[in-house]
């Protein structure tokens, strides 16, 4: 008869403690999708496909805080942006920017999901369940939402409510998440390296467009393997490197890269992180520089990513120091008061390139 082997002086040596985690399927039991709302999903994620496809012509402008966390700002910011996104509907599609997860250079608060209180207890089932929430009622104001996949495991929690995705700068290269992306449902944005370099990404979109095989967990908590059939909505997004990259050269460049990998060439542009040298308050300049290209006539934008909060800028998490209202604790943002100007801005550049492009047929 075999003996049990005793293997703890060399299993699990560094893992401090071990707790259960809710299931996908219990968490969507617990907090359902409406037929509104996956009617919803569904309408905005097919805008996205299309325009992409170049078969609609308007800008998709994700905007939002840089991340989430707190509800009810959360909630406030959804309420002032849906009556902009109702009135420049017929120029942009409009979806609202709520990211749970914050990847970090080193340390840091990784996000509404990992650490909800913000006091490092790490509650992630209630940081899963205040995420659902916060979707849906983003959702019952009647706006699309976008956020970005960096755990490989969250995606099953929350991906049905989702219309456009996002995979960071720090995870384009990861097979993990190419192989994730071709399963996704919804539209895929890679962003470019965080050096700058756009052949990564571009590798990332022909990758996520094939079919793949891995290991992944079921929405009953199960390990399982999954296939895909690939995702074909996936694109480039340029957020800058060791220099910005927003320019109409930069975008020429890009496009080179991408028809050179076989793929049409649709450039969504981050206006924050390294375009805007971290500087939140230039996002107002480097959008306005992309709106004039629209305006030129260049189709091949077919997006525009804005950090925003209510309030600009930034602040610490300090324990036991009161937060402010309304402003970001990751990445500084600009405020809704400033953002809600460049989105008339983006929509008359929509115009001017609708305009444009019916005179020379």
């Amino acid at each position: 008869m075999l003996s049990t082997q005793d293997k703890t002086r060399i299993d699990d040596t560094r893992i401090a403690s071990v707790r259960p985690l809710m299931t996908p399927a219990l968490l969507e039991e617990r907090l359902p999708a409406t037929e509104a709302h996956l009617a919803l999903v569904e309408r905005s994620r097919q805008d996205i496909s299309r325009i992409l496809q170049g078969q609609d012509d308007r800008l998709v402008v994700v905007v939002g805080p840089c991340s989430i966390h707190d509800h009810d700002q959360a909630m406030t910011y959804a309420q002032a942006l849906q009556p902009a996104a109702q009135h420049h509907a017929a120029d942009l599609r409009i979806v609202m920017r709520v990211y749970f997860e914050k990847p970090r250079t080193t340390v840091g608060w990784k996000g509404y999901i990992n650490d909800p209180h913000l006091d490092g207890s790490f509650a992630m089932n209630e940081g899963l369940e205040m995420a659902r929430r916060l979707l849906l009622d983003v959702l019952d104001v009647g706006l699309p939402v976008a956020t970005e996949f960096l755990d490989l495991l969250s995606p099953q929690f929350i991906s049905d409510l989702v219309t456009w995705g996002a995979i960071g700068a720090r995870t384009t290269e990861s097979q993990s998440h190419r192989q994730l992306a071709s399963g996704l449902s919804c539209p895929v944005g890679f962003k470019n390296g965080t050096d700058g370099g756009v052949k990564v990404a571009a590798d990332a979109v022909v990758a996520a467009r094939a079919s793949h095989a891995f290991m992944g967990m079921t929405k009953m908590g199960q390990a399982a393997i999954f296939e895909t059939r690939g995702n074909p909505d996936g694109h480039l997004i340029l957020r800058g490197g060791k220099q910005p990259n927003y320019a109409a050269a930069d975008v020429d460049a890009a496009c080179q890269v991408l028809h050179a990998s076989g793929l049409r060439p649709q450039i969504m542009i981050d206006v924050s992180h390294a375009n805007s040298s971290k500087q939140h308050a230039r996002q107002i300049a480097v959008t306005q520089n992309v709106a004039a290209q629209v305006a030129g006539g260049d189709a091949r934008i077919m997006g525009v990513m804005i950090e925003s909060h209510l309030n600009e800028g930034r602040q610490d998490l300090i324990p036991g120091q009161a937060l402010q209202h309304g402003v970001s604790i990751t990445d500084a943002c600009i405020s809704l008061a400033q953002t809600l100007p460049l989105l008339d801005t983006l929509a008359a550049a929509v115009r001017q390139r609708r305009a444009s492009a019916s005179t020379s047929v």
